[in-house]
């Protein structure tokens, strides 16, 4: 018995030592370059089980996709943890944010010549010195400050608050496109966003020296629209927008797929 378990566990080594050493991105036939990876990165209040329509339709398009959980517990932590995430990927790579994920992205892709390309899905893409509560504050329209609620918790470093959104108002400030039974689900498996990491400081922003492309949900109430179009002026993204609520990519997942397919086209050699 004794020797049969060593020989499972040491074929199980092999096995895990010859995952890490194979690439992650899809190989290409000769002479055409790989696809890159799609790495989408989840905001506040939400997780990576946001994006499934969206990986959905990338992995059926043929694209290797990588979907993180965001720690979002510091802007700086969240962007070094994304950093570390892109570092081990081979190949290009296209950044994609969803809310709070866009001010991450906006940190966390620097350094990284393997990424070609910023889409921001009704995001926040903050400049130097910047944090996302300023930014959403900037224009009015945001249903946010009457929507949530702290709590505060203790950890490794220290006592802090984190942000929930009261789930009697979730629909209403974040998915107000979905059907109700799928947002009651979304509100009970919210994560929450630290008071700390909504005040953070962005450092240089990675869209100055990458293109991007950048989704205004029109019925945003979470990041007013206005908010939305000025951040995508700024960065100069070429810019789309749908009639959706703050998450949508969850109610719109052809339309986000559709954008970051553009991004990928627009920056093939």
């Amino acid at each position: 018995m004794g020797r049969r378990l060593g020989g499972v566990i040491a074929a199980l080594l092999l096995a895990f030592g010859a995952m890490e050493s194979a690439p992650t991105g899809s190989a290409g036939a000769e002479g055409v370059a790989p696809k890159p990876t799609i790495v989408l990165v989840h905001g506040a209040w939400a997780d990576s089980s946001g994006w499934n329509g969206v990986v959905e339709r990338l992995q059926r398009a043929g694209f290797p996709v990588m979907a993180p959980a965001n720690p979002l517990r510091s802007l700086a932590g969240d962007a070094e943890y994304l950093s570390s995430v892109v570092a081990g990927i081979p190949g290009p790579v296209i950044l994609v944010g969803h809310s709070y994920g866009g001010a991450v992205i906006t940190n966390g892709a620097g350094g990284h010549p393997n990424v070609q390309a910023l889409v921001f899905i009704a995001a926040f893409a903050p400049d130097a010195g910047e944090s996302i509560g300023a930014l959403a504050a900037k224009y009015p329209g945001s249903h946010l400050p009457t929507s949530l609620t702290g709590r505060p918790y203790r950890a490794g470093g220290g006592p802090g608050v984190d942000l929930y959104i009261d789930p009697a108002k979730f629909s209403d400030a974040f998915v107000g496109d979905v059907p109700a039974a799928t947002a009651a689900v979304m509100a009970a498996e919210q994560r929450p966003l630290t008071l700390e990491a909504s005040n953070d400081k962005s450092g240089p922003p990675a869209w100055k020296s990458l293109p991007s492309w950048y989704m205004v949900a029109k019925s945003d109430h979470a990041i007013p629209p206005e908010a939305e179009r000025f951040m995508a002026k700024r960065a100069g993204s070429q810019t789309v927008e749908v009639e959706g609520s703050h998450a949508v990519m969850v109610a719109h997942p052809d339309e986000v797929t559709e954008l970051i397919e553009a991004a990928v086209a627009g920056v093939a050699h």
